[in-house]
């Protein structure tokens, strides 16, 4: 019996805005009895940029087409997840979609490879101050001094 090697993933998000919301997806950790939130996005491949990362992993687990993509800074993300320790880069960036329909829509139903469906929707920055926990760590901070 081996220990699962230690790596540091690289991520890239996306935080779409609209109006004062952003749109999370929720999760949950039940040995931390935690629910919490996180922005759309996934697991940079090697070789591939991380823009295109967005790009595939929303067409993929939303269906969506985004666009106007700008980069907002890095986040190191070191937590633990269903017992795991784990260890993240995080590019996040700013991104639109292309058809505005999902703006309008109250839940976004999704599909990611290996972990099932989950629900993305769009919550207020208030509505995290004082509140459930938005994944990666520093990202409120980050989103109050780029917006």
């Amino acid at each position: 019996m081996g220990m699962k090697p230690q790596k540091i993933r690289p991520l890239a998000i996306c935080v779409f805005r609209h109006e004062d919301r952003i749109l999370v997806a929720e999760g949950r950790d039940e040995i931390k009895d935690e629910t919490f939130y996180r922005p759309l996005g996934g697991a940079i491949e090697f070789g591939e940029y991380a823009r295109d990362t967005l790009v595939r992993e929303l067409r993929e687990e939303i269906g969506a087409e985004i666009g106007d993509l700008q980069y907002l800074g890095a986040l190191e993300n070191v937590f633990t997840y269903m017992g795991e320790q784990g260890h993240e880069i995080v590019l996040v960036f700013d991104g639109a979609f292309v058809d505005r329909a999902f703006y309008r829509q109250e839940r976004i139903d999704g599909n990611e490879d290996g972990l099932g469906a989950f629900v993305a929707m769009w919550k207020p920055l208030s509505f995290f101050e004082p509140g459930p926990p938005l994944y990666p760590d520093g990202l409120i901070d980050l989103l109050k001094a780029v917006i």
